[in-house]
């Protein structure tokens, strides 16, 4: 009788694993959102420090009883001038949006913001991505709705686009102003 080697038994169990995690991964609800595990918990501290001569922040703008977003993004981040026009209407429809510059060169990051404008109420940088490694950044851009008490309602994983604004955060914003 012939033996069967393991080595002719592992590329159909490697492919069988591969097919069912991609089909795991279908079936989520959203596959364009990655959930953060701090959903629902507070956010943690943010020591950013100052950037240029714009208006900074620490952890306390986080339980002010306002909903905010805090936004991670970089000047080299190509999908970071994607999203800055939304943000710039989030600001001027009122939405306090705080910005944490991540892993930036600090002149850059003062040049994004003198070219596109500036949708911060306050900035700091995050030079080492410390900060970010805390919140779970897997990269820039990433924008988190805090609420009122400090704790984090969602994260938008990439640009924060027209779509995503009516699709994902809207709803959520609109949540937190009915629920005060």
């Amino acid at each position: 009788m012939a033996r069967i080697s393991p080595l002719m038994i592992a590329p159909p169990l490697v492919f069988a694993g591969l097919a069912a995690l991609f089909f795991i991964g279908m079936q989520r609800e959203n596959p364009d959102e990655l959930p953060t595990n701090l959903a629902g918990k507070p956010a943690p501290e943010l020591p950013v420090t100052q950037l240029g001569s714009l208006e900074t922040f620490d952890s306390s703008v986080l339980t002010n009883g306002e909903v905010k977003l805090v936004n991670f993004w970089a000047s080299w981040c190509g999908p970071c001038r994607v999203e800055h026009p939304t943000l710039m209407q989030l600001e001027a429809e009122g939405m306090p949006v705080y910005g944490v510059n991540y892993k930036d060169d600090p002149g850059n990051a003062l040049t994004f913001l003198a070219e596109l404008g500036d949708p911060y109420i306050a900035a700091g940088a995050d030079r080492t991505g410390r900060i970010g490694i805390d919140w779970g950044v897997y990269g820039v851009p990433e924008t988190f709705l805090i609420d009122g008490d400090g704790k984090i309602i969602t994260r938008i994983a990439g640009p924060v686009t027209q779509r995503k604004l009516l699709e994902r955060l809207q709803p959520k914003i609109d949540e937190l102003a009915a629920g005060s």
